[in-house]
């Protein structure tokens, strides 16, 4: 299934290797609040360290606006980075230009060097030739371990191997083994969860899992929509209307795949501290809507992922962030760590949710790839990816 050259193929012993990782963590008044997205990328960079290479780490963190947008610097990163492993961690205020090249040109077989965030310039984002070979100049061999970005054809991302020999880190290779396996050759039967507030940005994936999985389970905002395709009154639910054909046609080509709640979890306010009940499916009262999915569903849900070989899971069941709301979420985190299947969960809500209900070891495997790990879902190649070499 993965046929790209990994960064065990590549003599690195003296090499200046340059990575691409996904660093675009977190970071309140200076201070890294989850470092998840670093730890995931040690294996690689202490790999690196251990054959003898000088390690350049490029990433992007947020979405400045100017250079001069410094709460989006990568130096707390490289600090933090710096306490994680045993080498010397250096860091260069830019990633292009003299300050870079000569940060590049000291470093050190056994070093680290961190270049400044790599959207301080806009050419990142427009894949710029210019900036690509700026970026490959500064080293031997590239390596890109950033599954969070690979969906983005950027010139950190996928401009740059045009340049350099290119081969993925095991972040990489993990993440393509779990949900490319999952997609192509899953443990049936395969049951996809699908969550959040829309079903418009998730058409493409719930049309490639129609075609493999076996069950779909769908809660969150999406149901909403789906339900009231169905016919069901929503009331002040959040409801796509734009979008309440596409579910019909799903819905009518679904072969009976796609599951929706059989009951709802109402809030009279879209607030933590919203009066609260639960009822049977049935047309939401006027001044009521739809905030989390019902102790019934949950038991329903659980019943098809008991039962499964493979699931996938991409969005909450409901409000999770406000506690009276998240028992759906939360029980469908329990139904998913207690099963025996090789579970695999993406995008942030839902990685937040396993993490919040403290059952994350009990999880195959956890993406750092949101948008990423949908795309793959959906069948899509993934920029950062098709530009490796192949082995």
């Amino acid at each position: 299934m993965f046929n790209k050259k990994m960064v065990t193929d590549l003599d690195v012993k003296g090499k200046k290797v340059i990575v691409r990782v996904d660093f675009n963590v977190p970071i309140k008044e200076g201070k890294i609040t989850d470092d998840t997205r670093i730890t995931a990328a040690l294996p690689t960079i202490n790999y690196l360290l251990d054959h003898g290479a000088s390690v350049i780490l490029m990433s992007h963190l947020g979405r400045p606006k100017t250079k001069e947008d410094l709460q989006y610097s990568l130096k707390p990163v490289a600090e933090h980075l710096a306490t994680l492993i045993s080498a010397p961690v250096k860091f260069a205020a830019d990633c292009r230009g003299e300050i870079a090249k000569q940060a590049s040109a000291d470093l050190k077989p056994g070093e680290v060097l961190v270049l400044e965030n790599t959207r301080f310039y806009p050419e990142e984002t427009k894949n710029d030739v210019e900036m690509s070979k700026d970026l490959a100049s500064l080293a031997d061999l590239y390596v890109n371990d950033a599954f969070g970005s690979a969906h983005r054809a950027h010139s950190s991302t996928a401009g740059i191997a045009a340049y350099l020999p290119a081969a993925a880190g095991f972040l990489m290779e993990k993440e393509i083994k779990y949900l490319g396996n999952a997609i192509a050759e899953p443990i049936r039967p395969f049951v996809a969860i699908l969550g959040g507030a829309k079903i418009s940005d998730k058409i493409g994936v719930i049309e490639n899992l129609l075609k493999t999985a076996d069950k779909i389970l769908i809660g969150g905002g999406m149901a909403n929509t789906f339900l009231k395709a169905q016919g069901y009154e929503m009331a002040d639910s959040l409801v796509e209307a734009e979008v309440l054909d596409t579910a019909k046609d799903l819905l009518s080509r679904s072969n009976d795949k796609i599951i929706l709640p059989i009951d709802m979890v109402l809030g009279n306010a879209f607030d933590a501290e919203a009066e609260m009940k639960t009822i049977a499916l049935a047309d939401v009262p006027a001044g009521w809507r739809m905030l989390d999915i019902g102790p019934l569903t949950v038991q329903l849900f659980g019943d098809v992922i008991t039962d499964a070989g493979t699931v996938v899971w991409n969005g909450p069941m409901g409000v999770f962030e406000f506690p009276r709301f998240a028992e759906g979420t939360f029980g469908v985190a329990r139904a998913v760590a207690n099963s025996n299947a090789v579970s695999i969960i993406g995008g942030g809500d839902s990685v937040s949710a396993i993490n919040q209900s403290g059952l994350s070891d009990k999880i195959t495997h956890i993406s750092t790839g949101g948008g990423a790990s949908l795309e793959m879902l959906e069948g899509l190649e993934l920029p950062g990816l098709a530009v490796l070499n192949d082995k």
